[in-house]
């Protein structure tokens, strides 16, 4: 990839449905046992004669509301038989009218089930009652998209004009962004070259595709979409240039990645901010280039910007991971409110010299101070502790395997279980790397919490403080957490 001059120096499903805007007292609780009665119904009359599902509908007696509408959908999210039912019943019914919110969600259950014709017939319906917004284009596209019909996409747009709804660069941003955040940027860019006569791309447009292609490692064409982007006098904005600075270094293409920030020092030195910085020293420091992390470091002091925790934490860690211990100490103690990214540095860097001691008495030392530890810090400690493989440890009895492949079975996860059982019984035999969060989210309930107290107190019995801290610590959390729930629930009642 060639460098140029700045102008020009490089070649979780779909998103929430919004909620009613009317306030939430007005909406009408709906009916948990009709609910149950309709969904019934639905599931199993949903391939009887329309006649003959309406008449067990009226039979129900349950009052039709739009959040009861939406409820159906939600009991029904990959189906859409039952879902597109009930809509032809709804509109029998005349003093009830669809509005956006729930066309859009039937609207997204068609696309889950991919009923790609039923889709379209759906949202043609919407453009001609007016109904269609942004979130109407977000499900059609992304739908359309994934099922290929890239054709349909572009023709969607020509549609909804027929309907009054103009083109609007706006409203393709919303869709462009929806679909670069899926992995959909091929078919993001398909999208905006053939509807170029009719939308031109600004650079809102242009910044959604190049983090869709930086996302899915295509550097190649983010740099052709970013000197796209300037030959249409665009000029990148600090987040782009973050984004592509990001992937070069993700991709170990160190040069161009400080090539590029060079030419951010020289030409637009005023646009560098605190978050630009952060991602050449959190590289540097990742790759061990502690004396370029350094420099850079220093110059953002001498420009009068102020570190944040998460460039403190990753300067933290590159000082660990060459062994310069004392440094690192006198940089966390110098922070005058570390928070879990400074500590995690610390953890992670302490781990990497295999001293699980001292970084579990880091992890004592930010409870100590209010800092609440994440999953992550969690695992890492376990890691640390019994290997990303599991160790089976001194104490016959409480190790590892007695612990977690035990825990595993009780879970009712014996499958996952097996290789480690395997092990037990021949020592040499490899194994994949333990999943300690997944076994964690297993007992992440009442069960757990239990389970944890007694395992922290048996690891005491046998001289593992360290692990029984870490444990116990985790079983509070979880018993916390469920008091917490126990307190919303009584208050709702």
């Amino acid at each position: 990839m060639n460098l140029r001059t700045l102008a020009k120096p490089l070649i979780n499903l779909f998103s929430h449905l919004r909620t009613l805007t009317t306030d939430s007292s007005s909406i009408t609780p709906v009916n948990q046992s009709q609910l149950l009665r309709v969904s019934t119904v639905l599931y199993q009359q949903q391939n009887s004669p329309q006649p003959q599902l309406h008449t067990h509908l009226h039979r129900c007696q349950f009052e039709l509301t739009h959040e009861f509408f939406l409820q159906i959908c939600n009991k029904f999210p990959l189906s859409w038989k039952p879902v597109y039912k009930f809509f032809q019943f709804t509109e029998t019914q005349p003093q009830f009218k669809h509005t956006s919110i729930t066309f859009n969600k039937m609207a997204d259950v068609m696309g889950k089930s991919r009923n790609i014709e039923l889709l379209w017939e759906v949202v043609q319906e919407m453009g001609r009652r007016g109904l269609v917004d942004n979130q109407t284009y977000r499900i059609a596209l992304k739908t359309l998209a994934s099922a290929g019909e890239l054709k349909r996409c572009v023709e969607f747009f020509h549609v909804m004009n027929g309907y009054g709804l103009g083109y609007s660069v706006e409203r393709l941003n919303k869709v462009v962004e929806s679909l670069c955040k899926s992995g959909l940027v091929v078919e993001a860019m398909y999208v905006v070259t053939k509807l170029r006569d009719w939308v031109r791309p600004n650079g809102c447009t242009y910044k959604w595709l190049i983090f869709g292609f930086c996302d899915v490692g295509d550097l190649v064409e983010a740099s052709k979409v970013w000197n796209l982007m300037v030959d249409e006098g665009f000029e990148p904005g600090t987040d782009v240039v973050e984004k592509m600075m990001d992937t070069l270094f993700k991709n170990n293409r160190f040069d161009e990645g400080l090539n590029l920030f060079q030419m951010m020092r020289v030409k637009r030195i005023d646009d560098l901010g605190v978050s630009t910085y952060h991602v050449v020293i959190k590289w540097m420091c990742k790759v061990g280039k502690l004396g370029q992390a350094r420099v850079v470091f220093d110059e953002m002091r001498q420009r009068g910007i102020r570190a944040d925790n998460a460039t403190m934490g990753c300067l933290v860690y590159g000082l660990l991971a060459k062994g310069r211990v004392r440094e690192a100490y006198m940089i966390m103690e110098g922070i005058e409110k570390p928070d879990i990214d400074v500590y995690h540095g610390m953890i992670k860097g302490l781990l990497r010299w295999r001293k699980p001691s001292e970084a579990t008495q880091v992890f004592r030392e930010m409870i100590k101070k209010g800092c609440e530890p994440t999953m992550h810090t969690y695992v890492m400690l376990l890691q640390g502790h019994l290997g990303k493989r599991g160790r089976k440890g001194s104490d016959p009895l409480v190790n590892f395997d007695t612990i977690f492949v035990g825990g595993l079975v009780k879970a009712g996860k014996s499958l996952e279980a097996t290789k480690y059982v395997e092990r037990v019984m021949n020592r040499q035999l490899e194994v994949p790397r333990f999943d300690y969060n997944r076994f964690l989210h297993y007992y992440s309930n009442d069960e757990g919490v239990v389970m944890f107290e007694v395992m922290a107190k048996k690891l005491r019995e046998v001289g593992s403080f360290d692990l029984a801290d870490i444990f116990e610590r985790y079983g509070e959390k979880m018993a916390t957490r469920d008091r917490r729930r126990n307190r919303a629930t009584e208050s709702e009642i």
